[in-house]
């Protein structure tokens, strides 16, 4: 039950060999995040608020087509036309995954697709939510469904988001129930039902913003994207890439907890793909001492390597959580006040979404290319009931389309970027933070530590499945 097997998820049947040492490329990436800091330090010398950089956009043309009524009916037909295909597909399609519709369409079209596209324009997710938008025609149909009946909890926060996007990630990366078309359809109505009674009880974006994990992940993603939009206010903003991103003022602890675990979950997910984590799941099912445990788990049906993904995916927030709060407080103390780390943690921590994200492009960008294609298929046929209602039934994955090369020199430009953006956000805040600059420069030399750090270990992570050291 515990012996190692060979993850495909994400990689490749071949090895692709570096013109280089894998160490050179991770020290110049090193260097380079470092570089960096230099940079930051020599030129951001005046404190600068997020308005500087961003433009209105409220009367040109791009907003009015954006928030006209024709536009916004259109997406919210597509919106929830697709959920529905999703559940139906899910429940009486057929039940495999690369056969059906529901599966393909929300772990490959969905979660990877829309991840890159709120990081490049903007929470787009807010248009498309299908759950919101349901609940918006509701309310149109009843109006009193717009009076919340209870005051959303502020105790609460978005714990109930983290809790659920956890959930997620149990289900995306150690789980087998969301690859199976029915229960994955079963799951999204349990999911949809709780958001449509928080919406209820407590009103709806009130509880979106603070209990959906998809509307507090993509809003996250979305603060890099270069537009702010306002579906309720129609406004729209244009902003250079990270801008949202720059903040002064400390976040939620669950916010900082919510942030910690989608770097969690990327990070996991590349690790599982390692021979490293093979070789440590063949010592947890030859250790000796745990031998008695497993068998007497392995008795009662228990997933032996389902509970050794969530035990490590558990311990690897935990370090998470070490390291960061740990960096931060040693960033409290070079800024003359040791006894704030919490306060610095909560400041700093959507500095790491970038990293989030070049994470989230290095690692998925493989499988966006090769399985998305199932989706040509699936429009002709995405019950699998043998239709081809476009001519597109009999289509096969062209795996030519991306290697190996493309995906490692695509991992080191995006890793590398990422840092780079995270690097500069840090040292923006710690100019605003601590008013001086070289106090901003002292107190931000952990962060540099803790960047280079990562953008080793993250390239280094996403080199074993393929290339050769």
């Amino acid at each position: 039950m515990l012996a190692p097997v060979v993850a495909e998820g994400h990689a490749f049947g071949q090895r692709y060999d570096l013109p280089l040492p894998l160490s050179l490329y991770l020290g110049a990436a090193g260097a380079a995040v470092a570089l960096s800091f230099v940079v930051a330090g020599c030129f951001s010398r005046r404190r600068r608020g997020r308005s500087r950089y961003e433009k209105s956009l409220r009367d040109t043309w791009i907003a009015r087509i954006a928030f006209s009524r024709p536009v916004t009916a259109i997406v919210r037909v597509v919106s929830i036309g697709l959920f529905a295909l999703v559940i139906l597909t899910g429940l009486i399609g057929a039940q495999r995954p690369t056969e059906n519709f529901a599966p393909v369409f929300v772990w490959v079209i969905w979660w990877v697709g829309m991840a890159y596209l709120a990081a490049l324009l903007g929470n787009v997710w807010a248009a498309f939510n299908p759950w919101r938008n349901l609940f918006v025609v509701l309310e149109a149909w009843f109006p009193t469904l717009a009076e919340p009946l209870r005051r959303y909890p502020d105790a609460w926060s978005q714990w109930p988001a983290l809790g659920l996007f956890f959930v997620f990630a149990w289900l995306e990366m150690i789980s087998d129930a969301g690859e199976h078309p029915r229960t994955l359809a079963l799951l999204v109505i349990v999911y949809c039902t709780i958001m449509m009674a928080g919406m209820r009880i407590y009103g709806r974006d009130v509880f979106l913003n603070n209990a959906d994990a998809f509307t507090v992940v993509f809003s996250l993603l979305g603060r890099f994207g270069v537009f702010r939009g306002d579906t309720e206010r129609r406004e729209l903003t244009l902003r250079p890439i990270g801008a949202g991103l720059y903040n002064a003022t400390p976040l939620p602890v669950s916010t900082l907890a919510f942030v910690l675990l989608m770097l969690t979950t990327v990070s996991f997910d590349g690790i599982t793909e390692t021979p490293f984590w093979q070789a440590l799941v063949g010592a947890v099912a030859e250790s000796r001492a745990l031998r008695p445990a497993l068998l007497e788990m392995q008795s009662q049906g228990v997933d032996l390597l389902s509970v050794v993904k969530l035990v490590g995916l558990l311990l690897l927030y935990g370090i998470f959580w070490i390291v960061y709060l740990a960096f931060c407080a040693f960033i409290a103390a070079l800024a003359g006040d040791r006894h704030r780390w919490l306060h610095t943690a909560r400041l700093y921590v959507l500095g790491l979404v970038p990293i989030a994200i070049a994470y989230h492009l290095a690692h998925y960008i493989s499988y966006l290319l090769l399985a998305g294609q199932l989706m040509i298929p699936l429009a002709s046929d995405p019950f699998g009931f043998g239709w081809n209602l476009f001519g597109s039934a009999t289509r096969s994955i062209d795996i030519s389309v991306v290697n190996a090369k493309d995906v490692w020199y695509v991992s080191v430009g995006a890793i590398v970027t990422g840092h780079v953006i995270s690097v500069y956000l840090a040292h923006a805040t710690a100019i605003e933070v601590t008013r001086t600059t070289a106090r901003a420069i002292r107190s931000q030399l952990p962060m540099l530590v803790l960047m280079v750090a990562y953008t080793v270990l993250s390239l280094w992570i996403l080199s074993q499945p393929i290339v050769n050291d």
